[in-house]
């Protein structure tokens, strides 16, 4: 049974979560909320007009900093330097874009307004982090998510692409500055066949979990 949050800051354990990985609903988008949701493998994720909703999904994909696959297009591009790729340069822009660029297997957004206040707010603290991906000083790319280098873990949000390869270049260079780092993977949420194509792959929960633990 899906719980709902009190006002206090806790969430149930994630083996509570119903088969499609909802947790809980309600509470709040405070920082403190959010990072201790992302510390415990838990995001929120609803859509205007209905309560926070927070998720747990089983399976979980993760994309292995050693495992991103660079495909023999993504090297030419990277290699003739298409696009420059910079971080937390304009974290508004990125998840405005990110919340108002047309996707064609949804309708609407789920990064309200609500969710962008309260990202900004953690990118301000230093906790939510964004790429930018330039082509001829116009911004055609990029992405955010929040950073836990305590665990070792970047947890992936959202991307937009305005151009070709956009956001795969974004992407690779956003591998190669974690994987510098020693970090061990980037948390990708759900699965999608765009993920899996660079290396993606879900694993068991409690397998994320203990990860997230190490």
């Amino acid at each position: 049974m899906v719980q709902p949050l009190s006002a206090s800051l806790q969430f149930p354990p994630v083996s509570e979560a119903t088969e499609d990985g909802l947790l809980a609903y309600g509470g709040d988008l405070s920082a403190e909320r959010l990072l201790l949701a992302y510390q415990s493998g838990i995001f929120p994720w609803y859509e205007d007009g209905q309560p926070i909703l927070w998720w747990s999904p089983d399976p979980r994909m993760v994309l292995f900093v050693n495992d991103f696959k660079v495909s023999k297009s993504l090297q030419k591009t990277i290699r003739r330097a298409h696009f420059s790729v910079t971080f937390n340069q304009n974290f508004s822009e990125v998840i405005r874009q990110c919340a108002t660029i047309q996707r064609p297997e949804q309708q609407g957004t789920w990064i309200t307004s609500q969710m962008q206040d309260a990202y900004i707010k953690l990118h301000q603290q230093g906790h939510a982090v964004s790429f930018e991906v330039w082509q001829d000083e116009e911004l055609v790319g990029g992405g955010y998510g929040i950073d836990l280098p305590e665990r070792g873990i970047y947890c992936g949000e959202s991307m937009f692409s305005l151009k070709s390869d956009a956001s795969k270049a974004g992407l690779y260079y956003l591998v190669q500055r974690y994987k510098k780092l020693g970090y061990k993977f980037l948390d990708c949420q759900i699965y999608t066949s765009h993920l899996a194509s660079l290396g993606a792959c879900e694993i068991p929960r409690k397998e994320f979990i203990k990860l997230l633990n190490l």
